[in-house]
C-alpha cells in the first residue's frame, strides 16, 4: 500500500508542476477578485503544508526555506506580504524534488504513529505518518484546482 500511496503523491505533483509551467510572470502575480492568492502562494503552500505532514510530523528534518511560514501558511496572503516571494523556478525546484525526499524517507514507515495526534480545525484527527501524508495528496488536488481557477480568472483580468 505504501507505494501505492508515493505513486500518488508523484502523479499530483506531476500536475500541479505541469498546470504552471511557462505561465507568466504575470499570471502567477495576479490575484482575480473574490480570491485572496495568486498561483505562486497557493505553490509555496502547497510545498510547505506537504513539508510540514511528511517531515514535521515523522520527527525528520525539513527542508522548509525561513521565509515560507511567513509567506505561505495557512492564513497569509500576498496583499500582507512584506519581501519578494520565490521566483517559479525555485518553487518548482523544491515541488519537484519533494516526492522523491517523502519516498526515500518514509519508505515502509506510513504506518508509523506520530508522536502527538494532530487535529484539524475541521475536526479530522491524524494520528499516523501514513494518514498524514495521504490527506496531503488531498490537499495539493484541492489547490491544483484553485491554480487552474486563478489562470482561468488571471486571464481574463490581464
Amino acid at each position: 500500500m505504501d507505494q501505492v500511496v508515493f505513486k500518488q503523491i508523484e502523479f499530483v505533483r506531476h500536475l500541479t508542476i505541469q498546470a504552471v509551467e511557462g505561465i507568466s510572470e504575470k499570471t502567477l502575480a495576479v490575484i482575480p477578485e473574490r480570491f485572496n492568492n495568486n498561483v505562486i502562494w497557493n505553490l509555496g503552500h502547497i510545498y510547505s503544508v506537504q513539508e510540514k505532514f511528511a517531515f514535521y510530523f515523522s520527527g525528520d528534518p525539513l527542508q522548509l526555506p525561513e521565509n515560507f511560514d511567513r509567506l505561505f501558511a495557512k492564513g497569509t496572503k500576498p496583499a500582507d506580504w512584506n519581501e519578494a516571494a520565490p521566483k517559479l523556478e525555485e518553487l518548482l525546484e523544491l515541488l519537484a524534488d519533494q516526492p522523491k525526499r517523502i519516498r526515500q524517507t518514509l519508505q515502509s514507515r506510513l504506518g508509523e504513529p506520530i508522536q502527538k495526534p494532530f487535529t484539524l480545525g475541521n475536526g479530522l484527527t491524524f494520528e499516523t505518518i501514513g494518514e498524514l501524508v495521504n490527506f496531503s495528496i488531498y490537499h495539493e488536488g484541492m489547490h491544483f484546482n484553485t491554480i487552474q481557477l486563478l489562470k482561468r480568472f488571471a486571464d481574463k483580468n490581464l
